[in-house]
C-alpha cells in the first residue's frame, strides 16, 4: 500500500478531471456539475485511504515519494506527509464536494451569483448572464491539485511552485465571478501575494548555494532543496534571520497577519461564497503551515529571535480583527475580519514553543477551516436569497427560515468558541499553552474570546432575531442540496468538539519533531511553584 504514488495520484485526479471538463458541451451544465461533483468525490474517498493507512507512531513522513525533476538545480517532485499535512489535506478534500454542492447555482446563467443588491452596479452586475460554469468548476478542481501539492510538497522549490500555482484559480475565480468591484479585489489579491512570494522565491533560491558549501562551512556539500536535508544546515545567525523573514513575510501576507491582511476584507467581500470558504478556510492555512513547518525547522535559531516581534503581532492581530469585526455593516467582511482574528490565535500558538500551544494551532487550522467554512456557505445561502450581504438588511430570519437560522447559529457559536464545539478545544489548547510561558500574551489573547462573542452574537441577533423585515418574508428555507452541504460541515463541527483525540494523535508526533528541532521543551512548575525549562507533554 505504501507503494502506492497516493499523492501524486491525488494531485494529479483533479487537474485531469478540470482538463476531461472542457470535452463536455458549455450548455450541458448540470454534466458538468455533476462530473465535476463526482471527480471530487474520487478524490476524497482516495484520501480517506490513504489516511486509514496513516501510522501515528511510524516514520514522520509517509506516503514518500521522489523524483528528480530539475536535476541540474537539484529540484526533486518530491511529496509526503506528516500528521499536520495528513488533516489539512483532509480538510481541503472534504470541502471542496461540499463547496461545490452548495455552489450549484453560483455561477450559472441564471445569475445565481453573489451579487450586491444597492444601486445600479449590482443590477449591471446580476444581469450578467454569460458566466461559464464549466469553467469555474475547473477553477475549483485546479485550486484543490493546488492545495493537495502544497501540504504534500517536500522539496521546497516544489512547495514554492504550488505556493504560487495557488494564485491562478483563486485570481480568475474573484475576477470573473466576484461582485462588482470584483477586478480591485482580485488585482489587490495578486499584487499582495505575488510581493511575498517574489521575498521567499529569493529565499528559496538562496538556499541552494548554502546548501552547495562544504560541511565545515554549514551546508551539505550539494545542491539541494529536499526539506529533510535542508533542515541538517548550520546556516550561520545573520544569514538565518534574513531568510527566515523572507519566509515569514511570504506566509504572514497569506494568513494573513495585521498589518498586510487588508487584501481579505476585499477578497472576501467580492468572492462567490462558496470559492471563499476554500479562500479562507484552506488556502490561507497555507501561511501558518508554513511557519510551523518552514520557519520554525528551517531556521529554529531565527524564529527564537523574532519570537517576541511574532507574539506581538499575534496579538495585535486578535485584537484587532475583532474589534474590526464588531463595527462591520457587510456579512462576508465581518467574517473575513473575525479570521484575521483567529489567525492571530493560530500565529500566537505556533509561536508560543510548546506542545499545547502547537498542537492547538494545527488544531485550530483545521476547525477554523469548517467552522468559517459553514458561516460562509449559511451567508452565501442567505445573499442568494435576498440579493444583498448587508446586515441591515435582514431580521427575523428565524421565524421564516428556522433551520438556515439554526445552522447558522451553530457555525457562529464555534467561531466563539463555544465549549463542547470544535474551536473550544484548539482555542484553549493555544491559551493554555501560551500562558505557560508568555503569560502577557496569554492575559492579552483572552481579550479576543470576549469580543469574539461580542460580533457573533450582534450579528447573529440583527439577522436571525427581532422582528421580520419586510423583505424576508418570503424567504424559504434551506433546500435538501443545501442541507447536504452543511450537514457533514456541522456534524464534525460538534464530533470534534466532545472528541478530538484522534486528530491529535496524528498531530502531536510533528508537534514534538518542531519542538525537537528549534530545542525547546514545555515550562514545567517545580516543587516551589516556579516555572522551570524542563517540563513534557502531559
Amino acid at each position: 500500500m505504501s507503494d502506492f504514488p497516493w499523492l501524486s495520484v491525488l494531485i494529479a485526479l483533479p487537474l485531469v478531471g478540470a482538463v476531461l471538463l472542457s470535452a463536455i458541451p458549455r450548455e450541458r451544465e448540470t454534466l458538468v456539475k455533476q462530473f465535476s461533483l463526482g471527480v471530487s468525490l474520487l478524490v476524497a474517498v482516495l484520501a480517506g485511504v490513504m489516511a486509514g493507512g496513516f501510522d501515528a507512531g511510524g516514520a514522520r513522513f509517509q506516503f514518500t515519494e521522489k523524483y528528480w525533476w530539475i536535476k541540474e538545480f537539484g529540484v526533486h517532485w518530491a511529496l509526503g506527509v506528516d500528521g499536520v499535512a495528513l488533516v489539512l489535506i483532509l480538510l481541503s478534500v472534504i470541502l471542496v464536494p461540499l463547496v461545490m454542492l452548495a455552489s450549484w447555482s453560483e455561477a450559472d446563467r441564471s445569475g445565481g451569483v453573489d451579487v450586491p443588491a444597492r444601486g445600479e452596479a449590482g443590477r449591471r452586475h446580476g444581469g450578467e448572464a454569460q458566466r461559464s460554469v464549466k469553467t469555474y468548476f475547473a477553477l475549483l478542481l485546479t485550486m484543490e491539485a493546488a492545495m493537495i501539492g502544497v501540504f504534500a510538497a517536500t522539496d521546497v522549490f516544489l512547495f514554492y511552485v504550488f505556493f504560487e500555482a495557488m494564485l491562478i484559480p483563486v485570481y480568475f475565480i474573484i475576477g470573473y465571478y466576484g461582485g462588482a468591484q470584483r477586478s480591485y479585489a482580485a488585482v489587490k489579491f495578486l499584487l499582495y501575494s505575488l510581493f511575498g512570494g517574489l521575498l521567499m522565491l529569493v529565499a528559496v533560491i538562496w538556499l541552494y548555494p548554502l546548501s552547495s558549501r562544504s560541511v565545515d562551512k554549514g551546508g551539505l556539500g550539494h545542491g539541494t532543496f529536499l526539506f529533510d536535508e535542508l533542515s541538517k544546515m548550520n546556516i550561520d545567525p545573520t544569514t538565518a534571520k534574513w531568510l527566515f523573514l523572507g519566509f515569514f513575510v511570504a506566509f504572514a501576507i497569506k494568513a494573513p497577519m495585521v498589518p498586510v491582511h487588508t487584501w481579505l476584507p476585499d477578497a472576501a467581500q467580492q468572492s462567490p461564497a462558496g470559492a471563499l470558504v476554500l479562500i479562507v478556510g484552506v488556502l490561507d492555512k497555507v501561511g501558518t503551515y508554513g511557519m510551523l513547518r518552514f520557519c520554525l525547522e528551517l531556521f529554529p535559531g531565527a524564529a527564537k529571535w523574532a519570537t517576541p516581534v511574532v507574539l506581538g503581532f499575534a496579538v495585535l492581530s486578535i485584537i484587532y480583527g475583532a474589534v474590526l469585526a464588531i463595527g462591520q455593516v457587510d456579512m462576508k467582511r465581518l467574517i473575513a475580519y473575525t479570521s484575521v482574528s483567529h489567525f492571530g490565535f493560530i500565529v500566537l500558538g505556533i509561536f508560543a514553543m510548546t506542545s499545547q500551544g502547537q498542537s492547538g494551532a494545527a488544531l485550530y487550522m483545521v476547525n477554523h477551516g469548517f467552522s468559517t467554512g459553514a458561516l460562509f456557505l449559511v451567508v452565501g445561502f442567505m445573499i442568494v436569497r435576498r440579493r444583498s450581504a448587508r446586515i441591515s438588511d435582514f431580521g427575523g430570519v428565524q421565524k421564516v427560515a428556522p433551520v438556515l437560522a439554526g445552522m447558522f447559529l451553530i457555525a457562529g457559536l464555534s467561531a466563539l468558541s463555544l465549549p463542547g464545539l470544535s474551536t473550544f478545544v484548539s482555542e484553549f489548547l493555544v491559551i493554555v499553552g501560551t500562558f505557560s510561558r508568555y503569560e502577557w500574551a496569554g492575559a492579552l489573547a483572552v481579550s479576543g474570546v470576549v469580543l469574539a462573542a461580542v460580533y457573533v452574537l450582534w450579528m447573529y441577533q440583527r439577522t436571525m432575531g427581532g422582528p421580520k423585515v419586510p423583505a424576508v418574508e418570503g424567504m424559504k428555507d434551506l433546500s435538501a442540496r443545501e442541507k447536504w452541504a452543511l450537514a457533514p460541515i456541522i456534524a464534525i463541527i460538534v464530533a470534534m468538539g466532545f472528541f478530538p483525540q484522534p486528530v491529535l494523535h496524528v498531530i502531536n508526533p510533528s508537534v514534538d519533531h518542531t519542538l525537537a528541532r528549534v530545542d525547546q521543551r514545555d515550562p514545567a512548575p517545580d516543587i516551589t511553584g516556579n516555572v522551570a525549562e524542563n517540563g513534557a507533554r502531559p
